[in-house]
């Protein structure tokens, strides 16, 4: 059995297999995660294999802990692959840099097919830059014979490897989102699949490793649309099966930009690092293009397999809204238990709140209904340590009726009753207040508001007075609604 049928054997057939293939060039951005997410999902969904495939061959771009960084990404996000570099796989290597030795195999079998031809032209640019290709037409390599090519390569010229696009007529590409793509092969250049280098650009690279990893579907961006009529004519001139292409247009941060890392937009990690949490990122990214059937937003992992569609993903540009993201965010704040809200709040409450009587995972349940993002809590609960400096006016309220004068003689009557008081807890707190509210004649709230303030200093408080009063102690509480008496007097 020769080479070439001995990989055709190994490929995998009758089933669902998707694969993410990023390059390790740094952070996961918001794209890069949304690729993979509806990757996962639609292997999932089809009770098929998700593989991971690190493409790495443009060594220019790598950098270092990159690699990293996808693992993490993936992990944190549930996105389990069932092959790839680090567990193995029928298919492998699943480094593109540890597959180099097939990429030349394959130019050359292409070459030999008419599908390809060497040349020496000297100018080498990337397959990303398609404007500065050496056009077709203008190059004499294409019609040189083969033997006078390898009579040249046999001389020791350089060379790399273009494909021989067909110059009349047109080629159709097939899309999910976008449907047939027709363009005339007189648009097409003659890209460069090999470099002088031995490493294959990008576009032939995916073609020859979906081919040989039997990847039936492939998720891209559509910036790439452009080169996909080009891998048709690869997939033919080989004679093999073409995937399905699900071509997503770009997420942007506004209708006129794209996001982009080097313009502050945040990148997966950086969402992170800003109080959200993972669950809620990756729901979020599965809507940025993608619509449900139904009226449902909040979906964990298990229900957006159950519930992705193909037919779901939209041709329209994704607009990243970071207020539709913390909205979510508090959705899923509120919807944990107790005990996981403290575990993911309690790093924050540490950083903040150094007072030893202080019942962090008291406070912990007066935050959770008031938390959009974790990052929020230390601003909520440094007073706890210490009043600010505020100014008096925070004591006037239209709505509970009070002002800095009405406010002195509220906590005039106050102290005196809280210091008589035995049990000192939220309800017996909120109880003697309430009446001695009802004995002055007044509103709760013309009460309670002054109290708050003064033990707080803030306008806006993860609880109300008396469950602050009862996280702080009876001796902390009196304390600052003596000081507050004073600054008021």
């Amino acid at each position: 059995m020769d080479f070439f049928a001995e990989m055709e054997q190994r490929i995998p057939h009758g089933e669902v297999r998707t694969r993410f293939a990023p390059s390790p060039t740094g952070y996961m951005h918001v794209g890069n995660l949304r690729t993979a997410l509806y990757t996962y999902l639609i292997a999932r969904h089809a009770g098929g294999k998700f593989i991971l495939r690190i493409e790495d061959t443009d060594q220019s771009r790598l950098v270092e802990g990159a690699v990293d960084v996808i693992y993490k990404t993936m992990t944190e996000c549930g996105l389990d692959h069932d092959e790839g570099p680090d567990v193995g796989g029928p298919v492998g290597p699943y480094v593109q840099t540890e597959r180099r030795g097939l990429y030349g195999k394959y130019a050359e079998l292409l070459v030999q097919r008419g599908g390809a031809y060497y040349c020496f032209c000297g100018k080498e640019e990337s397959d990303d830059s398609e404007e500065t290709e050496i056009r077709k037409h203008v190059c004499a390599c294409r019609d040189a014979s083969l033997e006078d090519a390898l009579a040249r390569i046999s001389a020791g010229e350089p060379y790399v490897i273009r494909q021989k696009i067909p110059q009349e007529g047109t080629t159709t590409f097939s899309d999910v989102t976008f449907g047939d793509i027709t363009v005339p092969n007189e648009d097409l250049d003659d890209q460069v699949l090999l470099k002088s280098d031995g490493l294959p650009t990008y576009n032939f690279a995916n073609v020859i490793d979906d081919h040989l990893m039997g990847i039936t579907h492939v998720v891209r961006g559509s910036e790439y649309l452009s080169s996909a009529p080009k891998y048709n004519l690869l997939y033919r001139s080989f004679g093999w099966d073409v995937p399905e292409y699900i071509h997503c247009s770009p997420v942007m941060r506004d209708a006129q930009h794209k996001m982009s890392k080097r313009h502050g937009d945040p990148s997966y990690e950086d969402l992170i690092a800003e109080g959200y949490l993972t669950e809620a990122v990756v729901n979020y990214v599965a809507l940025l293009g993608w619509s449900p059937s139904g009226e449902q937003e909040i979906f964990t992992l298990p229900e957006l397999i159950q519930a992705f569609d193909l037919r779901g993903i939209s041709k329209s540009p994704a607009i990243f809204d970071k207020v539709k993201l913390t909205w979510m965010n508090a959705e899923y704040i509120k919807a944990l238990t107790p005990e996981a809200f403290f575990e993911k709040a309690e790093p924050y409450l540490r950083s903040a709140v150094h007072a030893p009587q202080i019942d962090l995972f008291a406070l912990s349940r007066l935050l959770q209904q008031r938390c959009e993002i974790l990052t929020d809590i230390p601003g909520k609960v440094d007073f706890f340590d210490a009043v600010p400096d505020y100014e008096l006016e925070l004591y006037t309220n239209k709505k509970m009726k009070t002002d800095p004068e009405k406010a002195l003689s509220v906590l005039q009557s106050v102290l005196p009753v809280l210091e008589a008081l035995d049990v000192w807890d939220n309800d017996s707190l909120y109880t003697r207040l309430v009446s001695l509210a009802e004995e002055l004649g007044m509103k709760n709230g013309t009460l309670l508001w002054p109290l708050r303030v003064a033990v707080s200093g803030k306008m806006s408080t993860p609880g109300g007075a008396t469950e602050l009063c009862a996280l702080l102690g009876k001796e902390e509480s009196l304390s600052r609604i003596r000081a507050a008496i004073d600054r008021l007097s």
